[in-house]
């Protein structure tokens, strides 16, 4: 499986950016299994922003719930994240991750993810 992320740059607050996460090397990925993203900034502990499972079902993170928003495009095998009204503390490095496993959410993908992506920086200022 690769995941491989897209869309991360310099932004200013309260500007928006989108992220993607093109998914190969395991057939309808995106469709059959829980996908989503967690970050991780300098001296920080990884944390789960969003996740949508097979059913399209979401769920996002407290400090981003109402901002982002966590899509996806079967046909094409991509996931997607939409980022407004961004703050300087949503600077880090943003993973895109699947888990095969039953359990779907932004917490479980940031600890327990089968497959997670290289990353795109995205910093706020």
């Amino acid at each position: 499986v690769q995941l491989v992320e897209s869309g991360g740059g310099p932004e200013q607050a309260g500007g928006s950016l989108r992220l993607s996460c093109a998914a190969s090397g395991y057939a309808n990925i995106v469709r059959r299994y829980c996908m989503g993203w967690f970050r991780q900034a300098p001296g920080k502990e990884r944390e789960g922003v969003a996740a949508v499972d097979k059913e399209g079902g979401t769920d996002y993170a407290d400090s981003v719930d109402g901002r982002f928003t966590i899509s996806k495009d079967n046909a094409k095998n991509v996931l997607n994240l939409q980022m407004d009204n961004l703050k300087p503390e949503d600077s880090a490095m943003y993973c895109c991750a699947a888990n095969f496993g039953p359990y779907c959410s932004g917490p479980y993908l940031a600890r327990r993810a089968n497959f997670w992506g290289q990353g795109t920086q995205v910093t706020v200022s």
